[in-house]
């Protein structure tokens, strides 16, 4: 299962060539991501969201980068005594700052409250202090990270060891090593490389 601040984590990728990819550097690539990911926001929020209605802009592209600083900071804390993802070993926020950067981000939601309609289930929807749309995808971003952080998945969050892969990902078998199979064939022959180049 997917979470919104997951998401928000895998932005940052490996670019094919050696370097590090930010899918949110432009705010042609913040739009995608809006698009793409407005449902797990809905998600959290428990009601529907529209991503459309945000305005994207460099404000908006810095609140979301700042959140995911945070988040990646909290997920290479998450996966220690292994290394961090090779993106972030020289960007990590101190635990503290990283804690209090997703916390005042969650913070924005408000609180928890039971909705139960008539003619459907009950549901936890967040009360909202405000109704701005970016307030609240940053706030659902915040809420997001915490719930993976103290949930199940957590156990499963690892950093891909693979040479030029900076991506978490979550373990989906207890001999799995890669985040895909392309990242272990690379380092397979990679090794095999090594072996033969260095006798």
């Amino acid at each position: 299962m997917t979470t919104l601040a997951f998401e928000l984590a895998t932005t940052i990728r490996h670019d094919g060539q050696g370097g590090v990819a930010d899918l949110l550097a432009t705010d042609a690539g913040v739009a995608d991501w809006l698009r793409d990911n407005g449902p797990l926001a809905s998600e959290v929020l428990g009601r529907s969201f529209d991503a459309s209605a945000l305005a994207v802009d460099e404000d908006l592209r810095q609140a979301l980068v700042g959140v995911r600083r945070a988040v990646r900071s909290l997920f290479a804390r998450a996966v220690s005594p292994a290394p961090p993802s090779r993106a972030d070993a020289d960007r990590l926020l101190e635990p503290e700052v990283a804690l209090a950067v997703l916390n005042k981000a969650a913070d924005k939601l408000g609180t928890a409250q039971l909705e139960w309609p008539a003619d459907g289930s009950p549901a936890t929807v967040w009360s909202g202090r405000s109704s701005d749309p970016t307030v609240l995808l940053i706030g659902a971003v915040g809420r997001s990270g915490i719930d993976f952080l103290i949930g199940p998945d957590r156990a499963r969050l690892r950093a891909c060891p693979a040479a030029r892969c900076v991506k978490y990902f979550l373990q989906d078998d207890p001999r799995q090593t890669w985040c895909s199979p392309s990242c272990g064939n690379r380092e397979r022959v990679n090794r095999h490389y090594q072996r033969k180049h260095s006798t």
